[in-house]
């Protein structure tokens, strides 16, 4: 089934240990408009530094594959962040959307949840 819902900004609401005022602040978003090609997205990702970008691919039975992650190097004071998730983005095999949330997990159980940033 073509999961068309994915297409879409996602904002990032809950991860690892920061608070969801954390997140706000650095406008955390993982970017998912762009266009299909061969089942696969091209997406980008802004964790309050740098501009992040990253191949996806959602395929049936709930199952991800997040691969090329990569980024612009430049230096900020409040890298946390950014560098947890690029640490653990790539790790995420699984999705699942529910209603305006989408939440990817690894196998060990951890998750990013995100809320579509056009919910409302």
């Amino acid at each position: 089934m073509e999961n068309q819902h994915i297409q879409r900004q996602w904002m990032l609401v809950s991860f690892d240990q920061f608070s969801k005022d954390q997140l706000v602040k650095n406008k955390a978003e993982i970017n998912l408009t762009a266009e299909k090609k061969d089942g696969k997205i091209r997406g980008t990702a802004f964790m309050g530094c740098n501009r992040m970008f990253f191949n996806s691919e959602f395929k049936s039975k709930n199952k991800a594959e997040i691969s090329g992650v990569g980024s612009t190097l430049m230096a900020c004071q409040e890298m946390d962040l950014e560098t947890k998730f690029a640490q653990s983005f790539e790790k995420m095999t699984r999705y699942q959307i529910e209603g305006h949330f989408l939440t990817l997990s690894d196998d060990k159980g951890n998750q990013m949840k995100f809320i579509a940033a056009d919910w409302d």
